[in-house]
């Protein structure tokens, strides 16, 4: 099963975060995304032609991160959003990132 298809699961802590080789194997699912130096985040910038192309893009965003119950760090302007994801609880990447990552990917 694809990540896509998969579905975030509430993390309570108390797990470690994803190794660099954990993180660089979900990575290969989401190309797009940027693993962290320290391998504690995955980031991608997205370019729109417009200020409202990248509006509505962070409003799809937000409802699916709200559908996931998992939530990105998002900044945004004209023509570009910058998303950065990591899960809080356990300071580090966690699975649900690269399925979150996934499916913002089909956002697109």
């Amino acid at each position: 099963m694809s990540l896509s298809e998969r579905v975030c699961v509430p993390c309570q802590g108390g797990i470690p975060p994803l190794t660099r080789d954990q993180a660089e194997f979900f990575g290969r699912e989401t190309p797009e995304w940027n693993i962290s130096e320290d391998a504690t985040r995955i980031m991608r910038q997205f370019q729109f032609d417009d200020f409202a192309g990248s509006f509505e893009f962070v409003s799809r965003v937000s409802t699916l991160a709200e559908a996931e119950g998992h939530h990105p760090d998002i900044s945004f302007g004209w023509g570009y959003a910058d998303i950065m994801i990591f899960t809080h609880k356990i300071k580090g990447l966690h699975e649900n990132d690269f399925i979150l990552a996934a499916k913002i990917d089909e956002l697109e």
